[in-house]
């Protein structure tokens, strides 16, 4: 997997945060809506095109986070990874994902003594402690107020 990041310059940013504002009324369509319709202006070219409503929010999510600077990569599910890039997604060190490998928290197979990832089961796992994360908050937050601690 070949990525390039590149840090939003100012320019971008603000071009970012000017598409938002305009295109932002559009994703609060319901969600019956299943494309949208984009016209693409450069030069004396004029376009439209229909892309699917799932692309169009990738895109509002895209100028989202270049809006506030962020470098963004497009990363597909289907994608194997190595082991650093794993654990660079989960933003543990590679010692500690390897540990999740081996005690099957995440599945991976073997390329000769390489271990290979895929990127979707990396963002299951990811997903799975975000979910028990909350669960623990939530109970914690439960008996604070059972306790009366004032919280």
């Amino acid at each position: 997997m070949s990525v390039t990041q590149e840090i939003p310059t100012p320019e971008a940013v603000q071009e970012a945060q000017s598409a938002l504002r305009k295109l932002s009324s559009l994703a609060k369509v319901g969600r019956s809506v299943k494309s949208v319709r984009v016209r693409a202006e450069g030069g004396s070219a004029k376009e439209t095109v229909t892309v699917p409503r799932q692309a169009f929010e990738l895109f509002l999510e895209i100028l989202g986070q270049m809006a506030n600077g962020n470098a963004v990569t497009i990363l597909p599910v289907h994608v194997e990874l190595t082991t650093q890039q794993a654990a660079d997604l989960l933003n543990v060190s590679r010692p500690h994902l390897i540990q999740l490998l081996e005690r099957g928290e995440v599945p991976y197979r073997k390329v000769g003594t390489h271990r290979r990832v895929l990127a979707e089961d990396v963002f299951s796992y990811k997903k799975r402690e975000e979910l028990e994360a909350r669960a623990a908050l939530a109970e914690l937050a439960q008996q604070a107020q059972d306790l009366d601690l004032g919280y």
